[in-house]
């Protein structure tokens, strides 16, 4: 009996840790998992195994309690997957572009500042998390938001992601 529960554990924490961390360790991400858009005129970044670590520390500390797994809680069908990073206006589906995204939000249309909304460095003084926040923790995070899609493919943002992981199809 001892060893079946013992086992039923083990494996719950084998699933759990697959869930939750998985493929995302940073040091099993390789060049291309970390390489991600820096602007829009189409160039990119490769992620250091540190920004990685810091940017998945900095989103857990910072934007995963209304944006866990990429889903927006205050707004569903506005996620951080791929498909909709790119629809907002200007499109935030880049490190620079959600950078300044995260200094001075605006709505998905780009037309009103929302900074007394969502945190911000801009709303620092209103959303605590966000002090200290240096500019290389907004690209690691934003590098951070960028690269799930790639790792977790439709589990991220609701499954609207268009971006295949190996193993769980596309969306």
């Amino acid at each position: 009996m001892l060893r079946k529960c013992l086992w039923l554990v083990a494996v719950a924490v084998l699933v759990l840790s697959q869930w939750v961390g998985g493929p995302a360790i940073a040091a099993e991400l390789d060049e291309a998992t970390r390489t991600v858009p820096l602007n829009v005129e189409g160039d990119t970044i490769v992620l250091s195994l540190d920004q990685v670590a810091r940017g998945r520390k900095k989103f857990s500390q910072t934007c995963a309690i209304c944006h866990n797994s990429g889903i927006t809680k205050t707004n569903p069908t506005v996620g951080l997957d791929a498909g909709s990073l790119a629809g907002a206006l200007p499109p935030r589906d880049n490190v620079e572009a959600l950078v300044a995204y995260l200094k001075e939000p605006m709505t998905y249309d780009g037309l009103s500042d929302i900074s007394a909304l969502h945190p911000s460095l801009k709303s620092s003084d209103i959303y605590p998390q966000m002090r200290g926040l240096t500019d290389e923790d907004l690209v690691a995070l934003s590098g951070h938001i960028l690269i799930q899609p790639k790792i977790l493919g439709p589990l991220w943002g609701g499954g609207k992601s268009t971006v295949s992981a190996p193993g769980l199809g596309s969306a």
